[in-house]
């Protein structure tokens, strides 16, 4: 049974989850959260600290050991949840947007011509050319068009794991500002995974720091931001984002240690794990 959209409070609640991937090795551990309606999160950390896991799971797109995770009260894998929008890896390597196909015909294919305002308004702000024949368009411009497909039809909550990473930087501006707007007037929740930090000291509402499958540290960005100001760890600028994540990034590593063949924080070694469809997960060989 489903949720009508509109009555939904879009909370993210995690309570105390693990989760081992079909070969046994750890996907996450013991994580807790708990992100209010209307939040914009950060999702933060290096490459195979379990990010994707987490909004893959946050989506329902894996199943969850259960009461671990609610999405607005219900459990995102079992209840036909309407209005989370998860738009990840897969996603963004969909074949048909490199296909000799227009733009309209696109839009229209995912609600456009019912959604018409929000469709409009999409491709205003991430500049799209309705003319596009998606073969010859360069990777940012597919990115672009991919995005407006993905956000057309309203949501409630919206787990983006890397999927501007081709935007210049005014088109990224521009539709990171949307979202901002999404979250004051419509009480929309986002939780954002990203390396790219540029100009984004203000947009987050909070904060997660991940590692190694478990999450180290979450809570508001100012909170954060305000734990960190005696740092010797500087980033160019001032940037006060930046400075935190270096700080958090330079950690890890030290508990870590090098991935092949070094000592980490507690005496374990790790080495690069492969054959996860994209993961990155490290898998302790000690």
């Amino acid at each position: 049974m489903t949720r009508p959209d509109t009555e939904i409070e879009p909370t993210i609640t995690v309570n105390d989850l693990s989760y081992k991937f079909p070969d046994g090795s750890n996907g996450l551990r013991d994580v807790f959260l708990d992100l209010p309606a209307g939040s914009r999160t950060l999702l933060i950390g290096a490459n195979g600290a379990g990010k994707t896991t987490l909004l893959r799971l946050l989506s329902g797109t894996r199943l969850a050991p259960s009461r671990s995770i609610a999405i607005a009260g219900l459990d995102p894998f079992k209840e036909g949840l309407e209005g989370v929008t998860y738009l990840g890896v897969e996603w963004v390597l969909n074949p048909i947007v490199r296909t000799d196909i227009d733009v309209p015909t696109l839009l229209s294919s995912v609600g456009g011509d019912v959604f018409t305002e929000r469709r409009d308004q999409l491709v205003r702000i991430l500049d799209i050319d309705l003319r596009w024949r998606m073969h010859a368009v360069s990777d940012g411009e597919r990115r672009r068009v991919q995005l407006a497909m993905g956000l057309v039809r309203p949501w409630r909550v919206l787990l983006l794991d890397e999927v501007t990473v081709d935007l210049d930087l005014l088109s990224r501006s521009n539709f990171l500002q949307f979202l901002k707007r999404e979250t004051e007037t419509r009480n929309a929740t986002i939780v954002y995974a990203t390396h790219i930090l540029d100009n984004l000291s203000d947009w987050p509402s909070h904060l997660v720091h991940m590692s190694l499958g478990k999450v180290k540290k979450w809570g508001p960005a100012e909170d954060l931001y305000a734990s960190n100001s005696g740092s010797a760890v500087k980033a160019q600028g001032g940037n006060r984002l930046g400075e935190l994540v270096l700080r958090w990034l330079q950690g890890d590593l030290d508990e870590r240690g090098p991935r092949n063949g070094g000592r980490g924080g507690q005496g374990k070694t790790y080495q690069s794990y492969e054959g996860l469809g994209g993961y990155g997960l490290e898998k302790s060989t000690a």
